[in-house]
C-alpha cells in the first residue's frame, strides 16, 4: 500500500518524472526522472541554468502540461488519472498562480480581479472567506484601490492584486513564476515578504521558479535542477551562497 502525500507531509510531489518534446534524435528532454515532494508549509525555490527544466517541471506539477512518464500528485490526489474537468476544478480550488507578468484581466476592476478564482468557480466567498479576503486586502494596501484598473496601478500594485487573487481561495499550494522579475528591487523584497507570510501565517505551500539568487534566497529550501534533473537540494542560503552555486553549474554546463 503506497503511503500518501499527506502522511508524507506533502502538498504535492512528482515521482520518476520526465518529459521530453518532439520525437526520434530531434526530441528535447525537458526533465529526466526527476522525483521531488513541495512539503506542507513550506517556501520552496527551484533554480537552474536556462534550459534545465525548471519551468517545465513547475507546469507539470500544477497541471498545466503533461508528463511524457512519470506521475505527479496534488494533495492526494494523482492528477494524472484525472478528466481534463476535474483537473481544472482542482486548479481552480486548490492552486493559486503568481506569474512574472501579473496575469491581470485588464477589462476588471481590482475586486473583480481578486474574486475572478470564485466567479470562475460558479459562487460567491462565504462570510468567513469575505472576512479573510477583507483582511488580505488589507494587508496588501489594496483597500484604496478596489475600484482601479489594472492599468492604473504600478507593477509592485499589480502584483500584489494577483497575490490576492492567488491567496482568495486559501489554496494548499500556490506556485509564482519569476514573481519578482519586472519589479524593482525593493518591490521585489516586499513581494517576497508576503509570499514568505502566507507560508508562516496560513500553512499554504510556495513553489516559486527563479533565475534571481537573491530572490531565492527568501526561500526555506532551494532545489537546483541542471539537465532536466535535481543536481542539489538545499535547506535556506544566502544570495552569495546561491550565486556561487549558480556560477558553478553554469561553468560546467558550459
Amino acid at each position: 500500500m503506497q503511503i500518501t502525500s499527506s502522511e508524507l507531509g506533502l502538498a504535492a510531489r512528482v515521482e520518476h518524472l520526465s518529459k521530453a518534446y518532439g520525437n526520434g534524435e530531434g526530441a528535447v528532454r525537458a526533465l529526466d526522472d526527476v522525483s521531488l515532494g513541495i512539503r506542507r508549509g513550506e517556501f520552496t525555490a527551484i533554480m537552474g541554468p536556462s534550459g534545465s527544466g525548471k519551468s517545465t517541471l513547475m507546469h507539470i506539477m500544477a497541471g498545466l502540461d503533461a508528463p511524457t512518464a512519470g506521475r505527479v500528485w496534488v494533495g492526494d490526489a494523482e492528477i494524472g488519472r484525472m478528466h481534463d474537468a476535474e483537473l481544472t476544478i482542482l486548479r481552480r480550488r486548490r492552486v493559486g498562480f503568481v506569474f512574472q507578468s501579473f496575469n491581470l484581466v485588464p477589462t476588471l476592476d481590482i475586486k473583480g480581479n481578486i474574486l475572478l478564482p470564485f466567479d470562475l468557480d460558479g459562487r460567491r466567498p462565504s462570510i468567513r472567506e469575505r472576512s479573510r479576503i477583507d483582511a488580505l486586502i488589507e494587508s496588501l494596501g489594496l483597500e484604496q484601490r478596489l475600484t482601479h484598473r489594472p492599468h492604473e496601478l504600478s507593477g509592485g500594485q499589480q502584483q500584489r492584486v494577483a497575490i490576492a487573487r492567488a491567496l482568495a481561495t486559501a489554496p494548499d499550494l500556490i506556485f509564482a513564476d519569476e514573481p519578482t522579475g519586472n519589479l524593482d528591487s525593493r518591490t521585489g523584497r516586499e513581494v517576497l515578504e508576503l509570499l514568505g507570510a502566507a507560508c508562516r501565517d496560513h500553512g499554504q505551500s510556495i513553489t516559486m521558479v527563479t533565475h534571481d539568487p537573491i530572490a531565492a534566497s527568501y526561500a526555506d529550501r532551494v532545489v537546483f535542477l541542471a539537465d532536466g534533473r535535481v543536481a542539489a537540494d538545499k535547506p535556506r542560503q544566502s544570495a552569495a551562497e546561491l550565486s556561487a552555486h549558480m556560477l558553478a553549474a553554469e561553468g560546467v554546463a558550459a
